[in-house]
């Protein structure tokens, strides 16, 4: 695998943990009540959700790519329309300008290690963001036969790695970084960006051919 592709995946794995989702809500919620561990606990379970996103998305792909050509393309051509609109609601976003999030109020209870982590694992595990990004993007960088597993899981790998950085240190120093994510001219940059990048992956994904 070229150095190019993994830093093109490293880069579009960077907009989607960096995009405002369910994750950074679920931190903003614990550590206030709950503390770092338990953040760190969520993070945990953010990175256990992306192993199982992606060995399903490794698993499934190969299967398609070998038993059926025609539903690898319909899998294809609506992933590169998902990526395709999420890319055009980016930009519009951006073009309008998106407003402060509101301040998530934290959480009541105090959760245990444990608790926080299983909150971490089913918050990414029914992502449908995370989801969508494993079946419309991830094909893209993985050529079966040439591809190896452990190539795949580095992949994989390197999502999870982005994805405990920028969340751990949101946990380390919330208060600033939950200002940065919830400022709206860095929604805007951010969506902007995001939507120019998706677009593109999404009329790459059109024209992408497996080798089989």
């Amino acid at each position: 695998m070229a150095l190019s592709e993994i830093l093109a995946f490293a880069f579009v794995a960077s907009l989607l943990v960096m995009s405002p989702g369910p994750n950074g809500v679920l931190i903003a919620k614990t550590v206030p009540t709950s503390g770092r561990a338990a953040g760190f606990a969520n993070v945990a379970g953010f990175v256990t959700g992306f192993y199982l996103h992606g060995a399903m998305a490794i698993l499934g792909i190969s299967i398609m790519l070998v038993q059926s050509a025609t539903a690898f393309t319909i899998v294809k051509y609506l992933g590169a329309a998902y990526l395709c609109w999420i890319g055009i609601k980016s930009l519009i976003a951006a073009w309008q300008g998106v407003e402060s999030a509101a301040k998530v109020k934290p959480a009541v209870k105090r959760r245990t290690l444990a608790n926080a982590y299983i909150e971490g694992l089913l918050t990414n595990a029914l992502n449908p963001k995370v989801s969508m990004f494993y079946l419309a993007a991830f094909p893209q960088f993985i050529t079966l036969g040439e591809t190896t597993p452990l190539a795949s899981f580095t992949l994989v790998a390197i999502h999870s790695l982005i994805n405990a950085v920028w969340f751990g240190a949101m946990v380390l120093v919330m208060s600033r970084l939950t200002a940065i994510a919830q400022n709206g001219q860095f929604q805007r940059w951010l969506k902007g960006v995001t939507g120019v990048v998706f677009i593109g992956f999404g009329a790459k994904l059109a024209t992408f051919k497996p080798n089989i």
